[in-house]
């Protein structure tokens, strides 16, 4: 009988059995909201937040960051900490520019297409030139547009990012680069050995290093062309091309300085200055062979 809380046996003939009402839990493990309506629901342990904020709180054994971020001692090392980066950052900035001056890159990379056309041709074909004098004003040299004679970076930068296979730019490129690096200082520190004063910047000895890319691309392009015969006689033509371009570029700045200090010619001074200008022409087709000759298949 439903009204009096009971039922039958599912046999029939047990004695009843009383349905016991189910109570609520008094601590739910989450809140029953299948009733409840859109309204804002019941946070649960209320009571407890209530005390806790109700409760009164016990001072912090530390100050504050705003309190502690002004104490003197804090102002202080802030200023000295301060005061660190800007001299740090003086002390590089001076001696960057001393061995790379960024702000003359500029100068370096003005070039457009007919110097580019012509500088190129003249490292192929040295012999068909005359003038080899680089032109100045108010004693700085012109741009490279406007001078064929001055060095660039552009055209070494071309011969770095095109000279070599897909498959293997990265690592050839890399590996270029370092000969390239360490080309240049062993130039500076022969010019340091040697007491050679010279006015050839850095910029200007890392470009005149790099020409010999243009070499090694035109090699190149002659092997996958015409098999290995050809990057053979092309090579063989840029290599002895760029020895001529860097006897008669490096010539001016070596020997002509030593004639103006008045240095004898048959001195000993002016043959060191000889044989590094001779050193440093050789090393060019050596460094376009080495770095070229295992590309082919």
């Amino acid at each position: 009988d439903e009204r009096h809380g009971t039922v039958s046996s599912a046999a029939g003939g047990g004695r009843p059995r009383r349905r016991v009402p189910r109570m609520a839990d008094p601590h739910p493990l989450f809140d029953d909201t299948s009733a409840v309506g859109p309204g804002p629901p019941r946070a649960y342990g209320a009571p407890v937040a209530a005390a806790a904020a109700a409760a009164p709180t016990a001072p912090s054994p530390f100050p504050a960051p705003a309190a502690f971020l002004s104490e003197p001692v804090s102002s202080l090392a802030a200023a000295y900490g301060s005061s660190l980066a800007s001299q740090g950052r003086d002390i590089v900035d001076r001696n960057l520019d001393r061995f790379i001056p960024v702000g003359r890159l500029k100068y370096y990379f003005a070039v457009d297409t007919v110097y580019v056309g012509k500088k190129l041709g003249l490292l192929l074909f040295p012999f068909l030139h005359q003038d080899w004098q680089v032109r100045y004003q108010q004693d700085a040299p012109v741009a490279p547009r406007f001078d064929v004679n001055a060095p660039d970076l552009y055209i070494p930068g071309m011969g770095l990012g095109g000279v070599f296979s897909p498959d293997s730019l990265g690592l050839e490129a890399s590996s270029a680069l370092g000969w390239l690096l360490l080309e240049l200082v062993a130039v500076l520190l022969c010019l340091y050995l040697l007491s050679i004063s010279t006015d050839l910047s850095t910029m200007e000895l890392l470009a005149m290093a790099g020409y010999k890319y243009v070499g090694m691309i035109i090699g190149l392009l002659s092997g996958l062309l015409f098999g290995r015969p050809g990057y053979y006689v092309v090579l063989s033509w840029c290599c002895f091309s760029i020895f001529i371009f860097m006897i008669r570029t490096l010539r001016l700045k070596l020997l002509s300085e030593a004639a103006a200090e008045g240095v004898p010619v048959r001195g000993a001074r002016n043959q060191l200055r000889m044989y590094l200008t001779m050193g440093i022409a050789a090393v060019q087709p050596l460094g376009m062979y080495g770095l070229t000759r295992h590309l082919l298949p």
